[in-house]
């Protein structure tokens, strides 16, 4: 009794320490937002007035708009190629029949480890030598190298408890690939998937480093229409569009602790 009492205690200590952490993270941005509701024409504490003035701003036809499509485009369709790629690549290795499977991860998660500044160049080069620099295809297919790393490791992970020995049964039984795939492998690892697809969008949503070296005027997204607009003037109009940067990262943060927590509510099943 005292065992379960003890375990209880703890678990409840972890999410205290979690959701405490989270808090501690994110409260410094939060002092930024009373600013995005000024009625002042610059930053400035105490505040003048307040005004849905900025938010109008950025949320009408304008550089602001066209920068927010370009980044959800970019990033939904990004996020679709790096799902597939990275749940294929992570059943792959689920199989433990590649040859020389360390190197082969090591060089598929490296764009997640190497520098932004190198991974920018680097591509700036090759896709320069391929004509898609100043392109949206470019721009796209960079940010889906950047973010299929992060597929795969999430799609691993839900896959380590994974039996694989269910598909060469609904092989046998005369399902194809495909077939035993989407019936049986994904509604197990979904969560993993799917936390695997949200960190995808975010990474492609704020990725600003090999947008400027890949991106041209036309391909402008909202991380890079932000550092533009901090170097060359600061107005709440900035503040108000962090403001909503901000709540897509708390939306974010919450569904993939649900996702996660939902993979190791699974996991004693699947055993």
């Amino acid at each position: 009794m005292n065992h379960f009492f003890l375990a209880a205690i703890a678990r409840k200590a972890h999410l205290l320490f979690g959701v405490l952490m989270s808090l501690f993270m994110i409260a410094p941005l939060l002092a930024v937002v009373p600013i995005s509701f000024s009625s002042g024409s610059f930053l400035s504490y105490p505040l003048p007035g307040f005004s849905l003035q900025w938010y109008e701003r950025v949320f009408t036809s304008g550089p602001w708009m066209q920068a927010l499509s370009n980044s959800l485009v970019i990033g939904l369709i990004s996020t679709l190629l790096s799902t597939v790629l990275g749940t294929l690549a992570a059943l792959a290795f689920a199989r433990r029949d590649l040859p020389a499977a360390g190197s082969l991860l090591g060089l598929l998660i490296s764009p997640m480890i190497f520098p932004p500044v190198i991974s920018g160049l680097g591509m700036y080069f090759l896709f320069g030598q391929l004509g898609l620099t100043g392109t949206m295809t470019g721009l796209i297919l960079a940010h889906t190298v950047l973010a299929t790393p992060f597929v795969l490791i999430s799609v691993a992970a839900s896959l380590q408890g994974f039996d694989m020995t269910l598909l060469k049964a609904a092989a046998m039984s005369g399902a194809s690939p495909t077939r035993a795939f989407i019936g049986i492998a994904l509604p197990i690892i979904t969560p993993g998937v799917g936390s695997g697809a949200l960190f995808a969008f975010m990474t492609s949503f704020d990725e600003i480093v090999v947008a400027l070296f890949i991106g041209g005027p036309s391909q402008r997204t909202l991380p890079r229409q932000m550092f533009d607009g901090i170097r060359d003037t600061i107005d709440p109009s900035i503040v108000a569009m962090s403001t909503f940067l901000l709540l897509i990262g708390i939306a974010g943060l919450l569904t993939t602790t649900f996702l996660t927590l939902r993979t190791q509510r699974n996991k004693p099943q699947e055993n």
